[in-house]
């Protein structure tokens, strides 16, 4: 049987339960791919931004440092992801790979019908208000 979740005063936990089942319903849709939507979201923010230094990244993507160490690992294991020195030598840099680019491009259907069936069930207006709300939220606290 399923149960809403329950009703929370804090904001905090309110949100991390709507991320929780935000990302479960797009690893749904994802996963044919192979790919978590937390992995996806890493390659595509690679593509925007990169190359980049793994803690410039770990910025942009607000994370902290050994959380996107840990990330970053299965997909440079897999060869989607490359990391290197970077352009001062005492830094390490990331780049996407051509598998990556590659990976990127299979998994945009997958990803594209998540963000639909996400907007039919909530709303596009109500879904681009709560992704800028979201956008508004990571850069102010």
């Amino acid at each position: 049987m399923d149960h809403p979740a329950p009703v929370s005063q804090c904001h905090c936990l309110a949100l991390r339960q709507a991320s929780r089942r935000l990302t479960q319903h797009y690893d749904q849709h994802l996963a044919p791919t192979g790919l978590r939507t937390s992995q996806y979201g890493l390659l595509r923010g690679l593509a925007r931004v990169g190359p980049i230094s793994i803690n410039g990244f770990a910025e942009i993507m607000v994370m902290d440092r050994t959380t996107m160490g840990r990330a970053l690992h299965p997909l440079t294991r897999d060869g989607l992801i490359a990391a290197g020195p970077g352009p001062d030598g005492r830094t390490r840099s990331l780049t996407l790979t051509v598998a990556g680019q590659r990976r990127i491009a299979e998994a945009l259907p997958f990803w594209e019908r998540a963000q639909q069936t996400f907007e039919e069930c909530y709303g596009a207006v109500p879904a681009a208000d709560l992704r800028r709300a979201a956008e508004r939220l990571a850069l102010s606290v």
